[in-house]
């Protein structure tokens, strides 16, 4: 069972979001505003946020910024009847992890549920850490260091930066990356795919000018997918605590 905050201004979706989320054992708080909703992510923790961008008092992608500043290791995924895809670009940047465009059937708004709650790397061994040039990754731990200091990453950064750190050096599709990092059964736009990657890549760049440590970098293989490409060093895999 989850924690879920549902912040829906129309009171038919709302109802229907509530009653169909509690009947997957789910706990729901419904709020119809995005200062209640700020009042209530302030109150209590929430594992999954699910946000209308169209609320009647502040707007959706404030809202967002703000509820990520509160609860930094929530998921946050909008909901949205915005067609622009600049306002969409704009809430993923301001810290939401997906978005379903309305109007949106409840099953696939359920499987993408499922899938950001699973938030697991399936390929790394449970207790491993990945080093690739001053870069740690702890999967066990999950966190990431630079130089013994810690990076702040939204969980599904951590995620996909696991992902890439994994196999460094290596190409990686797209659809390779979405299935693992989000869903096999995933049916939305990796455009949330594309975002993630260059929040990535700006917090890289940002410690290792920092810290003036050396850290990989991420390409771009245009009509394939990403490699994440070490500074001359091997990826090295070792036990948790070793």
């Amino acid at each position: 069972m989850a924690r879920l905050l549902v912040v829906e201004d129309d009171e038919t979706i709302g109802e229907v979001l509530e009653s169909r989320l509690r009947a997957q054992d789910h706990a729901v708080v419904w709020e119809r505003t995005g200062r209640g909703a700020l009042r209530a992510a302030g109150a209590d923790f929430f594992d999954l946020v699910l946000l209308d961008l169209g609320l009647p008092d502040v707007d959706g992608v404030e809202v967002c910024r703000r509820l990520r500043g509160i609860q930094p290791g929530c998921v946050l995924v909008m909901l949205t009847a915005r067609q622009d895809e600049m306002d969409v670009v704009l809430g993923l940047e301001a810290g939401a992890d997906d978005y379903l465009t309305k109007p949106f059937g409840f099953a696939a708004l359920l499987a993408r549920i499922r899938a950001h709650l699973r938030r697991g790397v399936p390929d790394p061994p449970a207790s491993a850490r990945i080093s690739v040039g001053d870069l740690v990754v702890d999967t066990a731990a999950r966190r990431c260091t630079v130089l013994g200091r810690e990076l702040d990453l939204r969980p599904k950064e951590f995620d996909l930066l696991a992902r890439l750190a994994v196999d460094a050096g290596t190409a990686l599709t797209r659809e390779q990356l979405m299935d693992d990092v989000w869903d096999v059964n995933w049916h939305g736009s990796t455009k949330t795919l594309d975002v993630h990657v260059a929040a990535l890549r700006g917090k890289l760049a940002a410690a290792a000018e920092r810290w003036d440590a050396v850290l990989p970098g991420i390409v771009t293989l245009r009509g394939h997918g990403y490699r994440l490409e070490g500074p001359g060093d091997r990826p090295v895999t070792a036990p948790a605590g070793s």
